[in-house]
Protein backbone atom coordinates (compact mmCIF):
# COMPACT_ATOMS: atom_id res chain seq x y z
CA UNK A 1 0.00 0.00 0.00
CA UNK A 2 1.36 3.42 -0.99
CA UNK A 3 1.72 6.15 1.58
CA UNK A 4 -0.71 9.05 1.23
CA UNK A 5 0.71 11.91 -0.78
CA UNK A 6 4.34 10.78 -0.78
CA UNK A 7 6.90 12.03 -3.30
CA UNK A 8 5.37 9.78 -5.96
CA UNK A 9 1.79 10.91 -5.35
CA UNK A 10 -0.35 10.15 -8.46
CA UNK A 11 2.71 8.68 -10.23
CA UNK A 12 1.83 5.04 -10.68
CA UNK A 13 4.79 3.85 -12.76
CA UNK A 14 8.55 4.23 -12.72
CA UNK A 15 8.43 6.08 -16.03
CA UNK A 16 5.86 8.52 -14.69
CA UNK A 17 8.07 9.18 -11.68
CA UNK A 18 11.09 9.96 -13.86
CA UNK A 19 9.07 12.20 -16.14
CA UNK A 20 7.82 14.20 -13.20
CA UNK A 21 10.88 14.43 -10.97
CA UNK A 22 13.45 14.88 -13.72
CA UNK A 23 11.47 17.06 -16.12
CA UNK A 24 8.07 18.45 -15.10
CA UNK A 25 8.92 19.45 -11.54
CA UNK A 26 11.87 21.65 -12.50
CA UNK A 27 9.95 23.85 -14.94
CA UNK A 28 8.94 27.38 -13.86
CA UNK A 29 5.26 28.31 -13.67
CA UNK A 30 3.54 30.54 -16.20
CA UNK A 31 0.09 31.20 -14.76
CA UNK A 32 -1.49 32.81 -17.80
CA UNK A 33 -5.01 33.06 -16.38
CA UNK A 34 -5.72 33.88 -12.75
CA UNK A 35 -7.81 36.18 -10.59
CA UNK A 36 -5.16 37.39 -8.16
CA UNK A 37 -5.78 40.87 -6.73
CA UNK A 38 -3.02 43.03 -8.27
CA UNK A 39 -2.92 45.35 -5.25
CA UNK A 40 -1.86 42.46 -3.04
CA UNK A 41 1.14 41.80 -5.28
CA UNK A 42 2.01 45.48 -5.53
CA UNK A 43 1.85 45.90 -1.75
CA UNK A 44 3.50 42.53 -1.05
CA UNK A 45 0.54 41.77 1.16
CA UNK A 46 1.02 40.00 4.50
CA UNK A 47 -1.77 37.59 5.46
CA UNK A 48 -3.18 37.84 8.97
CA UNK A 49 -4.01 34.13 9.24
CA UNK A 50 -4.33 30.82 7.43
CA UNK A 51 -8.06 31.48 7.21
CA UNK A 52 -7.54 34.66 5.21
CA UNK A 53 -5.14 33.18 2.67
CA UNK A 54 -6.96 29.85 2.44
CA UNK A 55 -10.68 30.44 2.94
CA UNK A 56 -11.11 34.07 1.98
CA UNK A 57 -12.97 34.15 -1.33
CA UNK A 58 -12.64 30.40 -1.94
CA UNK A 59 -16.09 29.35 -3.12
CA UNK A 60 -14.87 25.78 -3.68
CA UNK A 61 -14.41 25.38 0.06
CA UNK A 62 -17.59 27.30 0.86
CA UNK A 63 -19.65 24.92 -1.29
CA UNK A 64 -18.19 21.91 0.52
CA UNK A 65 -18.82 23.46 3.93
CA UNK A 66 -22.43 24.29 3.08
CA UNK A 67 -22.95 20.75 1.81
CA UNK A 68 -21.53 19.46 5.08
CA UNK A 69 -24.14 21.39 7.03
CA UNK A 70 -22.00 24.34 8.07
CA UNK A 71 -23.90 27.57 8.69
CA UNK A 72 -23.21 30.41 6.23
CA UNK A 73 -21.78 32.63 8.96
CA UNK A 74 -18.74 30.34 9.09
CA UNK A 75 -18.25 30.65 5.32
CA UNK A 76 -18.84 34.29 4.47
CA UNK A 77 -20.04 35.80 7.76
CA UNK A 78 -18.50 38.83 9.43
CA UNK A 79 -19.41 37.90 13.02
CA UNK A 80 -17.12 34.88 13.39
CA UNK A 81 -13.40 34.69 14.09
CA UNK A 82 -10.77 33.34 11.72
CA UNK A 83 -10.26 30.38 14.03
CA UNK A 84 -13.97 29.54 14.13
CA UNK A 85 -14.10 29.52 10.32
CA UNK A 86 -10.99 27.39 10.06
CA UNK A 87 -12.33 24.98 12.66
CA UNK A 88 -15.45 24.44 10.57
CA UNK A 89 -13.30 23.85 7.50
CA UNK A 90 -11.21 21.30 9.40
CA UNK A 91 -14.40 19.52 10.43
CA UNK A 92 -15.44 19.41 6.77
CA UNK A 93 -12.16 18.13 5.31
CA UNK A 94 -12.62 14.44 6.34
CA UNK A 95 -15.90 14.48 4.44
CA UNK A 96 -14.21 15.69 1.24
CA UNK A 97 -12.47 12.38 0.54
CA UNK A 98 -12.51 11.69 -3.24
CA UNK A 99 -13.32 15.34 -3.85
CA UNK A 100 -10.32 17.22 -5.32
CA UNK A 101 -10.44 19.53 -2.31
CA UNK A 102 -9.01 16.71 -0.21
CA UNK A 103 -5.93 16.48 -2.43
CA UNK A 104 -5.57 20.23 -2.90
CA UNK A 105 -5.81 20.86 0.83
CA UNK A 106 -3.02 18.50 1.76
CA UNK A 107 -0.86 19.38 -1.25
CA UNK A 108 -1.06 23.06 -0.30
CA UNK A 109 -0.24 22.35 3.34
CA UNK A 110 2.74 20.26 2.28
CA UNK A 111 4.22 22.52 -0.40
CA UNK A 112 3.56 25.88 1.23
CA UNK A 113 4.07 25.09 4.90
CA UNK A 114 5.96 21.79 4.97
CA UNK A 115 3.12 20.12 6.87
CA UNK A 116 2.54 16.42 6.15
CA UNK A 117 -0.19 15.88 8.74
CA UNK A 118 -3.74 15.07 7.67
CA UNK A 119 -6.11 17.93 8.48
CA UNK A 120 -9.03 16.93 10.70
CA UNK A 121 -10.63 18.26 13.92
CA UNK A 122 -7.89 16.68 16.05
CA UNK A 123 -5.01 18.30 14.15
CA UNK A 124 -6.75 21.58 13.31
CA UNK A 125 -5.41 23.74 16.13
CA UNK A 126 -1.84 22.52 15.75
CA UNK A 127 -1.86 23.09 11.99
CA UNK A 128 -3.56 26.46 12.31
CA UNK A 129 -1.03 27.75 14.83
CA UNK A 130 1.98 26.43 12.90
CA UNK A 131 0.81 28.00 9.65
CA UNK A 132 0.00 31.31 11.32
CA UNK A 133 3.47 31.40 12.85
CA UNK A 134 5.02 30.89 9.41
CA UNK A 135 2.78 33.52 7.84
CA UNK A 136 4.49 36.09 10.06
CA UNK A 137 7.75 35.45 8.23
CA UNK A 138 8.61 37.71 5.24
CA UNK A 139 8.90 34.80 2.82
CA UNK A 140 5.19 34.04 3.29
CA UNK A 141 4.00 37.35 1.87
CA UNK A 142 2.13 37.53 -1.45
CA UNK A 143 5.36 37.91 -3.40
CA UNK A 144 7.08 35.36 -1.21
CA UNK A 145 4.46 32.77 -2.13
CA UNK A 146 5.01 33.44 -5.80
CA UNK A 147 8.76 32.99 -5.36
CA UNK A 148 8.22 29.80 -3.35
CA UNK A 149 6.44 28.16 -6.27
CA UNK A 150 8.97 29.28 -8.90
CA UNK A 151 6.44 31.48 -10.68
CA UNK A 152 7.81 33.35 -13.67
CA UNK A 153 4.74 35.15 -15.05
CA UNK A 154 1.13 35.67 -13.99
CA UNK A 155 -1.67 37.22 -16.02
CA UNK A 156 -4.45 38.73 -13.97
CA UNK A 157 -8.02 39.35 -15.15
CA UNK A 158 -8.77 43.03 -15.71
CA UNK A 159 -11.68 45.11 -16.95
CA UNK A 160 -11.04 47.74 -19.67
CA UNK A 161 -11.83 50.49 -17.14
CA UNK A 162 -9.19 49.25 -14.66
CA UNK A 163 -6.35 51.70 -14.09
CA UNK A 164 -3.68 48.96 -13.99
CA UNK A 165 -1.94 51.14 -11.41
CA UNK A 166 -0.87 48.12 -9.38
CA UNK A 167 0.62 46.40 -12.40
CA UNK A 168 2.62 49.54 -13.05
CA UNK A 169 3.63 49.84 -9.39
CA UNK A 170 4.73 46.20 -9.29
CA UNK A 171 6.81 46.54 -12.45
CA UNK A 172 8.44 49.76 -11.31
CA UNK A 173 9.29 48.19 -7.95
CA UNK A 174 11.71 45.85 -9.69
CA UNK A 175 9.84 42.68 -8.67
CA UNK A 176 11.43 39.91 -10.71
CA UNK A 177 8.17 38.04 -11.41
CA UNK A 178 6.09 39.49 -14.23
CA UNK A 179 2.50 40.42 -13.41
CA UNK A 180 0.74 41.30 -16.67
CA UNK A 181 -2.86 42.36 -17.24
CA UNK A 182 -5.33 40.40 -19.34
CA UNK A 183 -8.21 42.16 -21.09
CA UNK A 184 -11.66 40.99 -19.82
CA UNK A 185 -14.33 43.16 -21.53
CA UNK A 186 -17.45 41.21 -20.48
CA UNK A 187 -19.20 44.28 -19.03
CA UNK A 188 -18.92 46.14 -22.31
CA UNK A 189 -21.35 43.65 -23.85
CA UNK A 190 -23.59 43.11 -20.82
CA UNK A 191 -26.71 44.90 -22.08
CA UNK A 192 -29.31 42.91 -20.15
CA UNK A 193 -29.78 45.69 -17.57
CA UNK A 194 -29.83 49.12 -19.27
CA UNK A 195 -28.99 51.12 -16.13
CA UNK A 196 -25.94 48.98 -15.38
CA UNK A 197 -24.76 49.17 -18.98
CA UNK A 198 -25.07 52.95 -19.08
CA UNK A 199 -23.19 53.31 -15.79
CA UNK A 200 -20.40 51.16 -17.21
CA UNK A 201 -20.20 53.14 -20.45
CA UNK A 202 -20.02 56.38 -18.47
CA UNK A 203 -17.12 54.96 -16.48
CA UNK A 204 -15.46 53.90 -19.75
CA UNK A 205 -15.86 57.44 -21.08
CA UNK A 206 -14.26 58.83 -17.93
CA UNK A 207 -11.15 56.65 -17.96
CA UNK A 208 -10.64 56.79 -21.73
CA UNK A 209 -11.16 60.52 -22.13
CA UNK A 210 -13.66 59.88 -24.93
CA UNK A 211 -17.12 61.48 -24.85
CA UNK A 212 -19.52 58.61 -25.57
CA UNK A 213 -22.93 59.22 -27.07
CA UNK A 214 -22.92 56.72 -29.95
CA UNK A 215 -21.84 53.14 -30.58
CA UNK A 216 -18.87 54.35 -32.63
CA UNK A 217 -17.78 56.50 -29.68
CA UNK A 218 -17.82 53.47 -27.40
CA UNK A 219 -15.64 51.49 -29.78
CA UNK A 220 -13.15 54.36 -29.99
CA UNK A 221 -12.99 54.40 -26.17
CA UNK A 222 -12.50 50.65 -26.00
CA UNK A 223 -9.74 50.78 -28.59
CA UNK A 224 -8.00 53.47 -26.58
CA UNK A 225 -8.12 51.25 -23.49
CA UNK A 226 -7.00 48.24 -25.54
CA UNK A 227 -3.96 50.26 -26.62
CA UNK A 228 -3.27 51.20 -22.99
CA UNK A 229 -3.41 47.54 -21.92
CA UNK A 230 -0.94 46.68 -24.70
CA UNK A 231 1.40 49.40 -23.44
CA UNK A 232 1.35 47.73 -20.01
CA UNK A 233 2.42 44.37 -21.43
CA UNK A 234 -0.95 42.73 -22.08
CA UNK A 235 -0.68 39.77 -24.44
CA UNK A 236 -4.04 38.10 -24.14
CA UNK A 237 -7.75 38.64 -23.61
CA UNK A 238 -10.35 36.55 -21.85
CA UNK A 239 -14.11 36.30 -22.23
CA UNK A 240 -16.50 34.68 -19.77
CA UNK A 241 -19.61 33.81 -21.77
CA UNK A 242 -22.51 31.44 -21.30
CA UNK A 243 -22.32 30.39 -24.93
CA UNK A 244 -20.93 31.62 -28.22
CA UNK A 245 -22.83 34.38 -29.98
CA UNK A 246 -22.92 34.36 -33.76
CA UNK A 247 -26.14 36.05 -34.87
CA UNK A 248 -26.31 37.85 -38.21
CA UNK A 249 -26.47 41.62 -37.88
CA UNK A 250 -25.81 44.87 -39.71
CA UNK A 251 -23.85 47.88 -38.45
CA UNK A 252 -27.02 49.94 -38.57
CA UNK A 253 -28.80 47.44 -36.34
CA UNK A 254 -26.04 47.49 -33.73
CA UNK A 255 -25.99 51.29 -33.64
CA UNK A 256 -29.76 51.34 -33.15
CA UNK A 257 -29.54 48.72 -30.40
CA UNK A 258 -26.85 50.75 -28.61
CA UNK A 259 -28.98 53.91 -28.75
CA UNK A 260 -31.92 51.98 -27.35
CA UNK A 261 -30.14 50.40 -24.39
CA UNK A 262 -28.04 53.50 -23.66
CA UNK A 263 -31.29 55.44 -23.55
CA UNK A 264 -32.54 53.18 -20.77
CA UNK A 265 -34.82 50.87 -22.73
CA UNK A 266 -34.78 47.10 -22.30
CA UNK A 267 -33.73 45.03 -25.28
CA UNK A 268 -35.41 42.01 -26.77
CA UNK A 269 -33.57 38.70 -26.56
CA UNK A 270 -32.86 38.93 -30.29
CA UNK A 271 -31.31 42.38 -29.84
CA UNK A 272 -29.19 41.21 -26.91
CA UNK A 273 -27.80 38.31 -28.93
CA UNK A 274 -27.05 40.52 -31.93
CA UNK A 275 -25.22 43.07 -29.79
CA UNK A 276 -23.15 40.40 -28.06
CA UNK A 277 -22.35 38.82 -31.43
CA UNK A 278 -21.10 42.12 -32.80
CA UNK A 279 -18.99 42.87 -29.73
CA UNK A 280 -17.34 39.44 -29.77
CA UNK A 281 -16.27 40.03 -33.36
CA UNK A 282 -15.00 43.55 -32.68
CA UNK A 283 -12.99 42.40 -29.66
CA UNK A 284 -11.55 39.51 -31.67
CA UNK A 285 -10.48 41.89 -34.42
CA UNK A 286 -8.74 44.13 -31.87
CA UNK A 287 -6.82 41.14 -30.52
CA UNK A 288 -5.86 40.02 -34.03
CA UNK A 289 -4.52 43.48 -34.84
CA UNK A 290 -2.13 43.29 -31.89
CA UNK A 291 -1.26 39.62 -32.18
CA UNK A 292 -2.77 38.78 -28.79
CA UNK A 293 -4.16 35.39 -27.87
CA UNK A 294 -7.87 35.31 -27.02
CA UNK A 295 -9.47 33.00 -24.46
CA UNK A 296 -13.10 31.93 -24.25
CA UNK A 297 -14.42 30.39 -21.04
CA UNK A 298 -17.95 29.25 -21.73
CA UNK A 299 -20.65 27.00 -20.37
CA UNK A 300 -21.38 28.20 -16.81
CA UNK A 301 -24.83 28.94 -15.45
CA UNK A 302 -24.11 31.61 -12.88
CA UNK A 303 -25.85 32.86 -9.75
CA UNK A 304 -28.47 30.11 -9.64
CA UNK A 305 -29.44 30.78 -6.03
CA UNK A 306 -31.34 34.09 -6.16
CA UNK A 307 -31.61 34.40 -2.39
CA UNK A 308 -27.86 34.04 -1.86
CA UNK A 309 -27.02 36.21 -4.86
CA UNK A 310 -28.98 39.07 -3.30
CA UNK A 311 -27.22 38.46 0.00
CA UNK A 312 -23.61 37.82 -1.14
CA UNK A 313 -23.34 38.83 -4.80
CA UNK A 314 -21.57 36.86 -7.59
CA UNK A 315 -18.68 34.39 -7.34
CA UNK A 316 -19.72 33.02 -3.97
CA UNK A 317 -20.33 29.37 -4.88
CA UNK A 318 -23.72 29.19 -6.56
CA UNK A 319 -22.76 28.49 -10.17
CA UNK A 320 -22.95 25.21 -12.08
CA UNK A 321 -22.24 23.49 -15.37
CA UNK A 322 -24.64 24.49 -18.13
CA UNK A 323 -26.03 22.60 -21.10
CA UNK A 324 -25.76 24.58 -24.32
CA UNK A 325 -25.65 23.47 -27.94
CA UNK A 326 -22.88 25.83 -28.98
CA UNK A 327 -20.94 23.93 -31.65
CA UNK A 328 -22.61 25.58 -34.65
CA UNK A 329 -22.38 29.08 -33.19
CA UNK A 330 -18.78 28.54 -32.14
CA UNK A 331 -17.91 27.36 -35.65
CA UNK A 332 -19.77 30.27 -37.24
CA UNK A 333 -18.00 32.80 -35.02
CA UNK A 334 -14.54 31.36 -35.69
CA UNK A 335 -15.28 30.94 -39.40
CA UNK A 336 -16.32 34.57 -39.78
CA UNK A 337 -13.00 35.74 -38.35
CA UNK A 338 -11.03 33.17 -40.34
CA UNK A 339 -12.77 34.12 -43.61
CA UNK A 340 -11.68 37.71 -43.07
CA UNK A 341 -8.16 36.51 -42.10
CA UNK A 342 -8.63 38.03 -38.63
CA UNK A 343 -8.56 34.93 -36.44
CA UNK A 344 -5.80 35.29 -33.85
CA UNK A 345 -4.45 32.63 -31.49
CA UNK A 346 -7.44 31.24 -29.63
CA UNK A 347 -7.96 29.10 -26.53
CA UNK A 348 -11.34 27.42 -26.02
CA UNK A 349 -12.38 26.24 -22.53
CA UNK A 350 -15.56 24.23 -22.06
CA UNK A 351 -17.13 23.68 -18.66
CA UNK A 352 -19.27 20.70 -19.61
CA UNK A 353 -17.12 17.58 -20.17
CA UNK A 354 -19.60 16.24 -22.69
CA UNK A 355 -18.21 18.89 -25.08
CA UNK A 356 -14.60 17.67 -24.88
CA UNK A 357 -14.66 15.97 -28.25
CA UNK A 358 -16.60 18.88 -29.75
CA UNK A 359 -13.83 21.28 -28.79
CA UNK A 360 -11.04 18.87 -29.72
CA UNK A 361 -12.43 18.49 -33.24
CA UNK A 362 -13.22 22.21 -33.60
CA UNK A 363 -9.52 23.06 -33.24
CA UNK A 364 -8.50 21.30 -36.43
CA UNK A 365 -10.98 23.26 -38.51
CA UNK A 366 -9.05 26.50 -38.04
CA UNK A 367 -5.39 25.55 -37.66
CA UNK A 368 -3.66 27.34 -40.51
CA UNK A 369 0.04 26.52 -40.21
CA UNK A 370 0.98 30.02 -39.04
CA UNK A 371 1.67 28.96 -35.45
CA UNK A 372 2.01 25.55 -33.78
CA UNK A 373 -1.21 24.85 -31.91
CA UNK A 374 -2.71 28.20 -32.93
CA UNK A 375 -6.19 27.09 -31.82
CA UNK A 376 -5.95 25.53 -28.35
CA UNK A 377 -8.17 23.28 -26.23
CA UNK A 378 -7.89 24.96 -22.84
CA UNK A 379 -7.12 22.87 -19.78
CA UNK A 380 -9.90 21.56 -17.58
CA UNK A 381 -11.21 24.55 -15.63
CA UNK A 382 -13.42 25.32 -12.65
CA UNK A 383 -15.39 22.13 -11.99
CA UNK A 384 -13.03 20.20 -14.29
CA UNK A 385 -9.62 21.22 -12.93
CA UNK A 386 -9.19 17.93 -11.09
CA UNK A 387 -7.57 14.61 -11.98
CA UNK A 388 -10.53 13.07 -13.80
CA UNK A 389 -11.41 16.28 -15.65
CA UNK A 390 -7.82 16.93 -16.69
CA UNK A 391 -7.32 13.36 -17.89
CA UNK A 392 -10.48 13.50 -19.98
CA UNK A 393 -9.45 16.81 -21.53
CA UNK A 394 -5.96 15.54 -22.36
CA UNK A 395 -7.27 12.25 -23.72
CA UNK A 396 -9.68 14.04 -26.05
CA UNK A 397 -6.93 16.40 -27.19
CA UNK A 398 -4.50 13.50 -27.68
CA UNK A 399 -6.94 11.49 -29.76
CA UNK A 400 -8.21 14.34 -31.93
CA UNK A 401 -5.37 16.88 -31.92
CA UNK A 402 -1.77 17.28 -30.76
CA UNK A 403 -1.19 16.99 -27.03
CA UNK A 404 2.45 17.91 -27.59
CA UNK A 405 1.42 21.45 -28.61
CA UNK A 406 -0.79 22.00 -25.54
CA UNK A 407 -0.06 25.20 -23.53
CA UNK A 408 -0.82 23.47 -20.24
CA UNK A 409 -2.23 24.47 -16.88
CA UNK A 410 -3.35 27.66 -15.13
CA UNK A 411 -4.78 28.30 -11.65
CA UNK A 412 -7.88 30.39 -12.54
CA UNK A 413 -7.72 31.30 -8.85
CA UNK A 414 -7.74 34.26 -6.49
CA UNK A 415 -5.54 32.48 -3.97
CA UNK A 416 -1.77 32.67 -3.55
CA UNK A 417 -1.97 29.06 -2.31
CA UNK A 418 -3.34 27.68 -5.59
CA UNK A 419 -0.03 27.19 -7.40
CA UNK A 420 0.09 23.48 -6.40
CA UNK A 421 -2.65 23.01 -9.01
CA UNK A 422 0.19 23.20 -11.53
CA UNK A 423 1.95 20.38 -9.67
CA UNK A 424 -1.31 18.40 -9.56
CA UNK A 425 -1.66 18.84 -13.32
CA UNK A 426 1.97 17.95 -14.01
CA UNK A 427 1.76 14.79 -11.96
CA UNK A 428 -1.44 13.82 -13.78
CA UNK A 429 0.17 14.52 -17.16
CA UNK A 430 3.28 12.50 -16.33
CA UNK A 431 1.22 9.61 -15.02
CA UNK A 432 -0.86 9.58 -18.22
CA UNK A 433 2.14 9.60 -20.54
CA UNK A 434 4.25 7.32 -18.32
CA UNK A 435 1.53 4.70 -18.34
CA UNK A 436 1.52 4.71 -22.15
CA UNK A 437 5.28 4.10 -22.18
CA UNK A 438 5.02 1.28 -19.64
CA UNK A 439 2.18 -0.30 -21.63
CA UNK A 440 4.20 -0.25 -24.85
CA UNK A 441 1.89 2.33 -26.43
CA UNK A 442 4.75 4.82 -26.76
CA UNK A 443 8.30 3.70 -27.68
CA UNK A 444 10.94 3.83 -24.97
CA UNK A 445 13.45 4.52 -27.74
CA UNK A 446 11.79 7.94 -28.09
CA UNK A 447 12.24 8.96 -24.45
CA UNK A 448 14.19 12.08 -25.37
CA UNK A 449 11.21 13.28 -27.41
CA UNK A 450 8.78 12.31 -24.63
CA UNK A 451 10.87 14.13 -22.02
CA UNK A 452 10.85 17.22 -24.22
CA UNK A 453 7.08 16.97 -24.71
CA UNK A 454 6.54 17.01 -20.94
CA UNK A 455 8.74 20.09 -20.50
CA UNK A 456 7.01 21.80 -23.41
CA UNK A 457 3.51 21.25 -22.04
CA UNK A 458 4.52 22.35 -18.55
CA UNK A 459 6.28 25.55 -19.63
CA UNK A 460 7.88 26.01 -23.06
CA UNK A 461 4.70 25.94 -25.12
CA UNK A 462 3.04 28.67 -23.05
CA UNK A 463 6.16 30.85 -23.07
CA UNK A 464 6.39 30.63 -26.84
CA UNK A 465 2.66 30.87 -27.52
CA UNK A 466 2.15 34.05 -25.51
CA UNK A 467 5.63 35.38 -26.41
CA UNK A 468 6.44 36.30 -22.83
Amino acid sequence: MKKFMDENFLLQTETAQKLYHEHAAKMPIIDYHCHLIPKMVADDYRFRSLTEIWLGGDHYKWRAMRTNGVDERYCTGKDTTDWEKFEKWAETVPYTMRNPLYHWTHLELKTAFGINKVLNPQTAREIYDECNEKLRQPEYSARGMMRRYHVETVCTTDDPVDSLEYHIKTRESGFEIKMLPAWRPDKAMAVEVPADFRAYVEKLAEVSGVTISTFDDMIVALRRRHDFFAEQGCRLSDHGIEEFYAEDYTEAEIKTIFNKVYGGHELTQEEILKFKSAMLVIFAEMDWEKGWAQQYHYGAIRNNNTKMFKLLGPDTGFDSIGEFTTAKKMAKFLDRLNTESKLTKTILYNLNPCANEVIATMLGNFQDGTWPGKIQFGSGWWFLDQKDGMEKQMNALSLLGLLSRFVGMLTDSRSFLSYPRHEYFRRTLCNLVGRDVENGELPISEMNRINQMIEDICYNNAKNYFQF
